[in-house]
């Protein structure tokens, strides 16, 4: 039970950090993005690439899987989403799950359709065990470094949202652009900023998750409902809602699977259901915005 409830976390904290960027352009920016698994995509990929081809250590291809991710945001922030932001989001819907076909459609192109595999350092490929029966915890050491990387992100991001300037900025920059923009707040910046950090979060999950959901082109449709599932349930007014989401989405999950193999991933969505039967805003909503 302890490792189930263990391997939940883990895989949680995942979605966490796969899923909050969406969180922040969809809660934040009101923007839906869809093709948000594709930045995903980018960060797997980026860290297959340099692990495999140039020899880099894991350790150093996780902030270069966020940066360029980032960066990356930035540039189609600038070019392709920025137009966007007007839009109805039916628009949005249909702009940005083209992205997602078309990313699909370009890396098996380019680089093949075949799963990719991730060659972890040793010292996070061991499992450490503590107790006995029913009650042993069996922790893998990778996991267990998933944990504390994604639970150091969320405070970190909480801070910035909540106690920084820039926190601040974006949510006013939000709540009415124009009274912002007149009180010398450059929305656009504030907007590029965001997204490139939300794009870079999702490559980080991606470089994370490449070795627990595996990597190939399909990954951003393949995991597109569960990054929905957490921002709808969890509610897009901090980060909290989706680390919760997320939490209860990842135990929920992997304890389905474990004690109802047949049902599959049925358990996921029936906990969405009644949540948001419960809770339609989701879980934590944001008042005083539009």
């Amino acid at each position: 039970m302890l490792t189930i409830l263990f391997d939940g976390i883990a895989y949680g904290m995942l979605l966490f950090v796969l899923a909050v960027g969406l969180a922040v352009t969809l809660g934040l920016m009101n923007f839906i993005n869809l093709a948000h698994g594709a930045f995903a995509m980018a960060g797997g990929y980026i860290t297959v690439y340099a692990m495999q081809k140039l020899g880099l250590p894991f350790l150093l291809c996780l902030p270069l899987a966020f940066v360029l991710t980032a960066l990356i945001g930035a540039l189609l922030e600038r070019t392709l989403y920025r137009p966007m932001y007007g839009k109805p989001h039916l628009d949005q819907v249909l702009f940005s799950i083209g992205l997602a076909f078309m990313a699909v459609a370009g890396l098996d192109y380019f680089v093949g359709s075949s799963q990719q595999n991730l060659q972890l350092p040793e010292w996070l490929r061991g499992r450490t065990e503590i107790g006995d029966g029913a009650l042993l915890l069996g922790m893998g050491h990778y996991r267990l470094f998933i944990i504390a990387v994604c639970a150091v992100l969320a405070v970190v991001l909480q801070l910035v949202l909540t106690r920084t300037r820039f926190g601040s900025r974006l949510r006013a920059a939000v709540d009415d652009p124009t009274v912002a923009a007149g009180l010398g707040i450059n929305v656009n910046q504030v907007f590029l900023a965001t997204f490139a950090v939300g794009s870079g979060l999702a490559g980080l999950g991606g470089a994370l998750g490449a070795e627990v959901l595996g990597m190939d082109p399909t990954f951003p449709l393949k995991y597109m409902i569960y990054f929905l599932i957490v921002v709808a349930v969890g509610g897009t007014s901090s980060i909290t809602g989706p680390l919760a989401a997320a939490l209860l989405l990842g135990i929920a999950d992997v304890g389905g699977k474990y004690f109802i193999p047949k049902m599959g991933a049925f358990t996921v969505y029936l906990l969405m259901i009644l949540i948001l039967m419960w809770r339609p805003q989701g879980l934590f909503t944001r008042k005083g915005g539009k």
